[in-house]
């Protein structure tokens, strides 16, 4: 009946998602498109605003700016307008006199649901190689029950899982481990890839372990002794790995895919604190992606940019630098003459947390303020990246000039935006990237396994990460 390879229906997070998908989808015109009128009535209703999926639906009535109407027909019940953009996409609008689900006894976001399978089933009989895409699991869970084939959106190919960590057992004795650094890693490792940031060499016959990065394919030991010289000590060889990753001037771009509980805030944070204290940059700048962990998603997006009512978002930057105050004031305690007296109450730490904003310059930013701007000289630290969408991550990396140095970090078992999965969202892209090499930015990517907050926290990872 139609000369198209597959046929299409989208749910609204594959619009809000990224707009482009549909071209995406199209294959320039080798598959069809199918837009429910719910979806279109979804995405029009999300166009006011500055949240990340605002954009995307105003970007979607941009592509849609280009049409032309091949046909329209009426078929069961159905109204079908086909569209072409561009000479090349084809989509199907398809709506319908009457849905035979009741939106009486149903909330809105079901009711739409099923109005949108009600045009993938019809699709189903009207179309041949019907696919339901859709990243809500309920949605495709309902898809199934009704017979029509679904899946969710895949960016890419297989997920790799590799923790840019390479280990390998070298012959050279103990005395002569000096004659490692800057040696050409090829003679000892002569199938190096991109991929392989950080070295764990076993010296043969010994228990002696050294740990080094490659730069321009020479081997950098680090320095433990002076990565260790700052207020969040590494505890184990990925967060010495990630430490040195920050202090290293080589490194423009840093990205640390890491589970809950295994430092990277703190690491991140008392690394770039170090920066600012060495006067290698002049501040630093947290920016949180600002999502609400809802099953449906009807607020994800950024609140206006007043610090009182952003500052929920920046709970994770504020616990970590209460934490490194703490800690340097149990330190300096324990080294004075008189250990455990005039300890300071939470006024006075409050007092000092702010004090420390200031002399580092930390400042926070909320994704929506970054448009149009040009960022100097910081250390960019962008926390949960898992929840960015490929589109807004490129909007911030896009502000940034080349003075900055960005940590990135996140974690793919924390997703909380409904509109993008472990997939599609910008730290599995991030992560894909850093197998390929980039003339003029150096990156640097590392996965932290080794939960370090507590016993519960490492429980809660076992038990809920099956």
């Amino acid at each position: 009946m139609e000369n198209f390879d597959k046929c299409y229906v989208v749910d609204t997070n594959i619009i809000l998602e990224n707009a482009a998908n549909i071209l995406t989808l199209s294959q320039e015109g080798q598959n069809l498109v199918v837009i429910p009128e719910t979806v279109l009535d979804e995405v029009d209703a999300k166009k006011s605003g500055f949240e990340e999926i605002n954009f995307q639906a105003r970007e979607f009535a941009r592509i849609l700016e280009e049409f032309s109407v091949v046909s329209s027909r009426t078929v069961d019940n159905h109204q079908i307008m086909r569209l072409s953009i561009k000479n090349s996409v084809v989509i199907d609008f398809v709506s319908k006199e009457r849905y035979e689900v009741s939106s009486q006894s149903q909330s809105l976001n079901i009711v739409n649901d099923r109005k949108i399978l009600e045009i993938a089933k019809f699709a189903q009989s009207n179309y041949e190689n019907v696919m339901f895409l859709s990243m809500d699991m309920m949605a495709r869970m309902r898809s199934v029950s009704l017979g029509i084939p679904t899946q969710s959106l895949k960016g890419g190919t297989k997920e790799q899982n590799q923790d840019f960590v390479f280990e390998t057992v070298i012959e050279i004795p103990f005395k002569k481990l000096e004659s490692l650094k800057h040696a050409d890693i090829y003679s000892f490792n002569p199938e190096h890839s991109v991929e392989n940031y950080c070295y764990l060499f076993k010296v043969h016959h010994s228990d002696q372990v050294v740990l080094a990065t490659v730069e321009n394919g020479k081997i950098i030991p680090l320095n433990e002794e002076e990565l260790r010289k700052q207020t969040i000590t590494p505890m184990n060889k990925e967060q010495l790995f990630f430490a040195h990753a920050i202090a290293e001037h080589f490194y423009k771009i840093v990205i640390v895919e890491a589970k809950a509980g295994s430092g990277k805030t703190l690491l991140a944070l008392s690394g770039a604190m170090k920066l600012i204290a060495q006067k290698d940059f002049r501040k630093i700048l947290y920016i949180r992606n600002s999502i609400e962990s809802l099953d449906k998603g009807e607020d994800v997006g950024y609140l206006p940019g007043f610090e009182e009512k952003f500052r929920i978002y920046n709970h994770p930057l504020m616990d970590s630098l209460d934490y490194i105050v703490r800690l340097e004031l149990k330190r300096k305690n324990n080294k004075s003459s008189y250990p455990g007296q005039g300890e300071p109450d939470e006024e006075q730490i409050a007092q000092r947390v702010q004090i420390a904003k200031q002399k580092y310059a930390i400042e926070t930013m909320w994704v929506g303020e970054m448009r149009g701007r040009t960022i100097s000289d910081a250390v960019v630290i962008i926390d949960e990246a898992q929840n960015m969408s490929n589109k807004t991550m490129q909007m911030v990396l896009s502000r940034l000039d080349d003075s900055c140095k960005v940590i990135i970090i996140g974690s793919n078992k924390q997703i909380d935006n409904f509109y993008i999965n472990k997939y599609t969202n910008a730290l599995t892209t991030l992560l894909k990237s850093a197998y390929n090499e980039y003339e003029g930015v150096n990156v640097f990517a590392l996965r932290l396994k080794k939960v370090l907050r507590g016993p519960i926290t490492e429980w809660a990872e076992k038990i809920f990460s099956k």
